[in-house]
């Protein structure tokens, strides 16, 4: 693969959007190759989260519209919906998007247009504080069509999605903070590193109640509240299976508490 980047490293999966001369524009190639990385990423037990950025200064500037425009400008209806089962991002916006995996952006740089809707899709956004925010596709004619605005409306609420839909202006890092569209800002060295933090906390946990976990998250988002109470419950006390790790785990939670202590 030229346009991603892909490596395994203690339970991890690193994935780097590598067009950097392009600011990560998704063209058809990157997209295609980020399909094969997801679908391995999903299926490999010898990793179980995912964190994902851009080389270079960009995240991702969103789809490539040197060659998305032309494309949407002759489709036919049908090929609307044949591009219903494949989203932009590789299918992580659409099509791929119930993988159980965690995936963290790691956001390090401009996320616009498609590239938002790809942060948007991870589970869990830390922004570098050079990292900017934007819906850029209304000042070219159309709007999100990958997830981008049911997304925008589920993480921060049908005000923010109005706001930034309908003006389309850029977002800072910090007023994505506030905004509630990533969970921490942090110095542009550290990026990595606190990513890789979030990852081995998200490790240390149970992995078959982390997934049960995000499945039910996807799961409850649009339910009536009764609705979603039930899934809720059913996941969670479904998702053990033979309780043998909840009890493995309470053992040695147990003995910890019940060590001595020496006063040195």
């Amino acid at each position: 693969m030229e346009r991603v980047l892909y490596e395994k490293r203690d339970r991890i999966a690193y994935i780097t959007l590598n067009r950097p001369e392009a600011l990560n524009a998704l063209d058809d190639g990157l997209n295609s190759e980020l399909w094969s990385v997801w679908s391995d990423f999903g299926s490999d037990s010898s990793v179980d989260v995912a964190i994902v950025t851009g080389s270079g200064k960009a995240f991702c500037a969103g789809a490539d519209l040197k060659t998305f425009i032309p494309k949407w400008e002759k489709a036919t209806l049908q090929d609307i919906r044949t591009s219903m089962s494949a989203g932009i991002g590789g299918g992580i916006t659409r099509g791929q998007h119930r993988i159980a995996k965690p995936i963290i952006a790691a956001v390090n740089g401009c996320a616009f247009g498609g590239g938002f809707d790809l942060a948007l899709a991870c589970d869990i956004r830390i922004a570098s504080e050079k990292a900017r925010f934007g819906v850029l596709e209304v000042r070219f004619g159309f709007h999100q069509g990958d997830g981008g605005i049911d997304r925008l409306v589920a993480i921060a609420g049908m005000s923010t999605a109005f706001e930034l839909t309908l003006t389309g202006r850029e977002v800072s890092a910090e007023e994505a903070l506030r905004l509630g569209l990533v969970s921490r800002v942090v110095p542009h060295d550290e990026l990595q590193a606190i990513a890789e933090q979030y990852a081995a906390m998200i490790l240390a946990n149970s992995q078959q109640a982390i997934r049960s976990a995000k499945e039910t998250i996807l799961d409850v988002v649009g339910r009536t509240l009764d609705d979603a109470l039930r899934v809720e419950t059913f996941n969670a006390y479904s998702s053990p299976g033979d309780f043998n790790e909840t009890r493995e785990r309470l053992a040695e939670f147990n003995a910890k508490q019940l060590k001595p202590v020496i006063a040195s």
